[in-house]
């Protein structure tokens, strides 16, 4: 065993103290369980999130029993103007942004010869176009101190793969987009410190997936999944801060699949 191996100290690899974060969608679901998860990793962390109930407010909570600090942020993806507010408030109330997961974004299904344009493109907006406003906010103060840093985007393997029974093109292109999108970006800046890479979850219980009414289809879910069961908000923090941290440092335009073996068959 060399002296570098010896010296390793792997557990201080996944430590995040000392970093600031932001993360979209940070009111619900995974970009909620992730930025709490950030949290007691030991980031301070901003909250961005365009609900009016108190989703946010349960996130900050959560975090201040960690005892790290937390920023609670309402804006609306699909505008640049408010994410580089988001941004430049974070980073004048937490410190520069050294990490990010951009998490927002939403599902619908409808045939695709009787979708309405407006469904189309409003969930184009949120999930695509808003990554992308969101990674260029947070990159550009990134950039600006020069200390480089982690951008993790949520897509899904439905952006690998096609849902059975599930009629989303337009849902399935979007996170394809994603996946890209990612990659791209992560070239572009290969050079200059920022990593970006994505996640891509499979059946997860948010409760987008958990309401009573879609008891019936998440039975198929589950039964579809080698698993046998979806996947819990949990088991996406620990992809996140593996992604975000310094255990992840030769891995840009990565696309980690976390779908309980789904995408194997």
């Amino acid at each position: 065993m060399n002296d570098a191996a010896i010296s390793l100290n792997a557990p201080a690899l996944f430590d995040l103290s000392g970093r600031v974060a932001l993360v979209t969608g940070a009111g619900s679901g995974i970009g909620q369980r992730i930025a709490m998860g950030l949290a007691q990793c030991g980031a301070d962390v901003a909250l961005v999130d365009r609900r009016t109930d108190d989703g946010l407010a349960n996130t900050a909570a959560f975090i201040a029993q960690t005892g790290r600090r937390s920023l609670q942020i309402a804006a609306d993806v699909t505008s640049g103007e408010a994410l580089e507010e988001a941004v430049t408030r974070t980073e004048a109330e937490l410190g520069p942004l050294r990490m990010a997961v951009n998490a927002a974004g939403i599902a619908n299904a409808e045939r695709c010869e009787d979708m309405p344009e407006d469904q189309y493109q409003t969930l184009m907006d949120i999930n695509m176009k808003g990554v992308w406003l969101s990674c260029k906010a947070e990159a550009r103060a990134m950039l600006s101190h020069g200390k480089g840093g982690s951008i993790v985007n949520i897509a899904s393997m439905s952006g690998v793969i096609v849902n059975r029974g599930l009629n989303q093109v337009h849902y399935n292109a979007s996170k394809a987009g994603v996946i890209h999108m990612s990659k791209s970006m992560a070239m572009e800046w290969v050079d200059r410190g920022i990593r970006v890479n994505s996640i891509s979850p499979g059946y997860t219980a948010t409760p987008m997936n958990t309401r009573p009414e879609m008891v019936h289809q998440t039975r198929e879910f589950e039964s579809q999944t080698p698993m046998q069961r979806m996947a819990s908000v949990d088991e996406m923090v620990g992809p996140a801060v593996f992604l975000l941290s310094d255990a992840s440092s030769y891995c840009t335009g990565v696309d980690l699949l976390v779908d309980g073996g789904f995408c194997c068959w």
